[in-house]
C-alpha cells in the first residue's frame, strides 16, 4: 500500500508549521465548523467567485469548494521553493528568447528541433523579435507537488495566462474575516501585495516608444469566459481598465483605447486571451475577440503584450522534460527543483513502456489542461485504460506519461470531520525588470477520498496557503 507524506503529522507528532493549528482543529465544535463553512460559501457566492464547467448540463457556473483548513509552510521551506521557482522562470524566459532567435539550444543538440519548431504553440509571427527586457512569460504559474519533508517536484509549467490567483487572494481575505484570532496568533506573511507587484511588473516592460507613465489595460474575451471574474477582479485591484477587443483599435504606430473623453494610447496589454484570437490579421482570421493590426504595432515597439505571443511553446508537456537542461544550458546552474520522471510517447522505447504499464501511470495530452485529456491509470477501469491506450497508439506524439506520484496530504474538513486529502501548489512568479514572488500561492485539494486530481473542473477545491514569517 502506498504511503503518503502527511504535512501536519510525522511519526505521530505534529510538525512545527502546524503546531498552533492542532488546538484550533481539535476544539472546534462540529456545529461551529458547519456554520463557518456555510458562511464561507455565502461569501464566495456574494463576491461572485465561480468557475465554468461546460458540457455537463445544469448551471455551468459552479461555486469552487473552499476548505477552511489552511496549508502551512515555514519560512525556510518557502525560501527553498522561491529560489527554485525564480531559477526556473529565468530559464524558461531565456529559452523563449533563444528559440525565437538563434536557437542555440537546438543547435547544441540539447532539445530536438521538431519539439520546438513543429510545435503548434510556436508562433512564427514573432521570430526574430525580442520583447522589452527580454521577457516572454511575465506571469509564470509553476505547479508543484510534494512527496516528502524535503521533496518537491514540478508537475508542469504555465507560461501563457495561468489562472487562479484570484482564489489565492480571496481565500486569504475570507480566512482573515472568519478567523481573525488565527492571524493574531500566527505570524503569516501577507499576499495582498500581489496586485501592486503585478502592476509594477507590467509597467516595467513598457515598450520603447512609451513616454511617461505607461497606460496598462487587461484584455478579456468577455463575460462568457470561465475566468471572467478573475479578469475583472485583477483589473479592479490594479486600478486599470478592463477591455475587450472592440474597445481597442490600431492607428498609426500605436494601439488606442476608446474612452468617453476620446482615444487614449495603450502601452501595455495584460492579455487573458489565447494567441490565436489576438489579431485576426495575423492569427485566426475569424476572431472577433482581438484587435486587427495589433501584432504590427507590437513588433514595431508600440505596445507590449503580456505574456508575449508564442510563450506557450515553453509550457508544452513534451518540452517540459527539457527544462532542467535549460537551467544548465542558459544559467550554468543545477536545477533546484526537480521534474517528475516523464516518458515521451513520441519515442519508440518510451511508447512501448507506456503501453505496457498504462494502468500504473498518469498519461496526459501534451497540450491538455484542467484535468481533461488525461488518464490516472491506478484509478481507472480496465475499459477506460484500454480506450486511452487506443488514443495513444493513434497519435503517440500527442502524449506523455508520468509515474503516479504519492502526493502529500493535508488535513481537510470533510462531511465526517477531518481527513487527509491530496494537494498541489501553484505559486505565481512575476517576471519583468526583476523577478518577484508573493509568499504563498494557490493550494488545490482533491476533495474526493483517494483522488489525486485537484482541478476544480474535476471536483477539486482550494485552501488558503500560509507562509510563516521567520
Amino acid at each position: 500500500m502506498t504511503s503518503y507524506f502527511n504535512e501536519m503529522y510525522q511519526d505521530g507528532a505534529v510538525r512545527a508549521p502546524y503546531a498552533r493549528l492542532e488546538d484550533w482543529m481539535r476544539t472546534m465544535p462540529a456545529e461551529f465548523r458547519q456554520m463557518k463553512q456555510a458562511e464561507a460559501e455565502a461569501l464566495f457566492r456574494r463576491i461572485g467567485i465561480t468557475f465554468a464547467v461546460y458540457g455537463e448540463g445544469g448551471d455551468p457556473d459552479r461555486l469552487i469548494p473552499f476548505d477552511m483548513f489552511p496549508r502551512v509552510f515555514t519560512a525556510t521551506e518557502w525560501g527553498k521553493l522561491e529560489r527554485g521557482i525564480k531559477q526556473r522562470a529565468r530559464a524558461l524566459n531565456a529559452f523563449l528568447v533563444d528559440v525565437y532567435g538563434r536557437g542555440e539550444i537546438v543547435r547544441a543538440g540539447r532539445i530536438p528541433a521538431r519539439l520546438v519548431y513543429q510545435n503548434e504553440a510556436y508562433e512564427k509571427a514573432v521570430v526574430g523579435f525580442v520583447p522589452p527586457k527580454g521577457v516572454y512569460s511575465h506571469i509564470v504559474g509553476i505547479d508543484l507537488v510534494r512527496t516528502g519533508a524535503e521533496d518537491f517536484f514540478v508537475l508542469e509549467d504555465n507560461c501563457r495566462t495561468p489562472s487562479g490567483v484570484s482564489y489565492m487572494l480571496e481565500n486569504r481575505e475570507i480566512m482573515m474575516r472568519m478567523f481573525p484570532d488565527l492571524f493574531r496568533e500566527n505570524r503569516i506573511q501577507p499576499v495582498d501585495s500581489y496586485s501592486d507587484r503585478l502592476r509594477r511588473t507590467l509597467a516595467s516592460v513598457a515598450p520603447a516608444k512609451c513616454r511617461g507613465e505607461p497606460t496598462v489595460v487587461l484584455l478579456t474575451p468577455g463575460h462568457f469566459n470561465s475566468a471572467y471574474y478573475e479578469h475583472s477582479f485583477l483589473a479592479d485591484l490594479m486600478g486599470v481598465e478592463l477591455v475587450e477587443g472592440q474597445d481597442l483599435f490600431v492607428e498609426g504606430e500605436y494601439c488606442w483605447m476608446r474612452t468617453t473623453e476620446g482615444p487614449k494610447r495603450v502601452d501595455v496589454i495584460y492579455r487573458r486571451i489565447d494567441d490565436a484570437f489576438l489579431d485576426p490579421l495575423c492569427f485566426n482570421p475569424s476572431s472577433m475577440l482581438g484587435v486587427p493590426g495589433l501584432m504590427d504595432v507590437y513588433r514595431s515597439g508600440g505596445v507590449s503584450i503580456c505574456s508575449a505571443p508564442g510563450a506557450g511553446v515553453a509550457d508544452d508537456k513534451a518540452v517540459y522534460t527539457y527544462v532542467p537542461e535549460m537551467v544548465r544550458f542558459y544559467l550554468g546552474e543545477e536545477p533546484l527543483l526537480q521534474n517528475v520522471p516523464t516518458w515521451q510517447c513520441a519515442k519508440a522505447d518510451d511508447l512501448k513502456y507506456v503501453l505496457d504499464k498504462m494502468e500504473e501511470l498518469v498519461v496526459k495530452e501534451v497540450h491538455g489542461s484542467g484535468g481533461y485529456g488525461m488518464l490516472v491509470g491506478p484509478k481507472s477501469s480496465k475499459a477506460e485504460v484500454e480506450a486511452f491506450r487506443h488514443k495513444v497508439m493513434e497519435d503517440p506524439d500527442n502524449y506523455i506519461a508520468q509515474p503516479t506520484l504519492a502526493l502529500s496530504t493535508t488535513p481537510t474538513f470533510v462531511q465526517e470531520g477531518i481527513a487527509p486529502r491530496h494537494v498541489d501548489l501553484r505559486p505565481y512568479c512575476l517576471v519583468g525588470e526583476s523577478i518577484d514572488l508573493v509568499p504563498g500561492g494557490l493550494t488545490r485539494v482533491a476533495l474526493k477520498e483517494g483522488s489525486l486530481v485537484v482541478n476544480s473542473s474535476q471536483g477539486g477545491g482550494v485552501k488558503d496557503t500560509w507562509v510563516l514569517a521567520e
